[in-house]
């Protein structure tokens, strides 16, 4: 986590995770639940619906030790990819961070160059407004 992370980096990171938590939890739901679960590829196939919160309910443990071993899993999925999306967001912030502190300002005869016309305008702008307000004020206040 010293080196950045780029928005590649950080997706690799989240689909392994999701890869991870659905090879091992079609393997245990398979183990589990093996009547309902034929193969580790509907093992697999719940457990993708499970980590993604999608859930079509195609596929659903039918014995108790199934359903403790889904609910188990469903919670430490879920919560594993949320931490690992969550540290990848908090590194993104950290970096963010660290970009605004680190970049100074802009300063010297270029910066100047490029804002001076800039803020002449706005005086210029600033000036008819006063001038502007200053002849509404001396209407209003003189008498009729």
């Amino acid at each position: 986590m010293k080196a950045p992370v780029t928005i590649r980096g950080a997706m690799a990171v989240i689909v392994t995770a999701i890869g991870v938590s659905v090879l091992a939890g079609g393997v245990l739901i398979r183990l589990a639940d093996p009547q309902s679960f034929p193969s580790l590829g509907a093992g697999m196939w719940w457990a993708l619906q499970t980590v993604t919160t999608v859930g079509y309910g195609d596929a659903v443990p039918q014995t108790a030790f199934g359903r403790v071993v889904a609910g188990l899993f469903m919670v430490e999925a879920i919560a594993f990819v949320a931490i690992v999306t969550a540290v990848i967001t908090s590194s993104f912030v950290e970096r963010a961070r660290r970009e605004r502190v680190v970049r100074p300002a802009p300063t010297g005869g270029d910066a100047v160059e490029r804002l001076a016309p800039r803020l002449e305008s706005i005086s210029d702008r600033l000036d008819r407004i006063e001038r502007a307000l200053a002849q509404l004020s001396s209407r209003h206040t003189r008498p009729d």
